[in-house]
């Protein structure tokens, strides 16, 4: 049984880590002019956000796999990625 929960679970890992939307086609999409709910329903939501007056800046994935979209006044001014295929 154990053999079998162990499988399972990594069928699950596997699944979900093809799942991920930090892609080059969904980086593509990204505009200028977007506002943060079109961006984030294309990648989903933030790993992380700071905020700065009418600035802010969210990532999505991590240091080393990411996608940085800096808005102002709730629009896409400048987005960057990092390390996504």
């Amino acid at each position: 049984m154990a053999r079998f929960s162990l499988l399972v679970l990594l069928i699950m890992l596997a699944v979900l880590s093809g799942c991920s939307k930090l892609t080059t086609e969904n980086y593509e999409k990204i505009k200028m002019g977007m506002d943060y709910g079109e961006v984030a329903g294309i990648l989903g939501k933030p790993d992380s956000c700071s905020e700065a007056l009418f600035a802010k800046s969210c990532i999505w994935g991590n240091e080393q796999k990411n996608i940085t979209v800096n808005f102002v006044g709730d629009k896409t001014i400048l987005f960057t990625s990092k390390n996504i295929r």
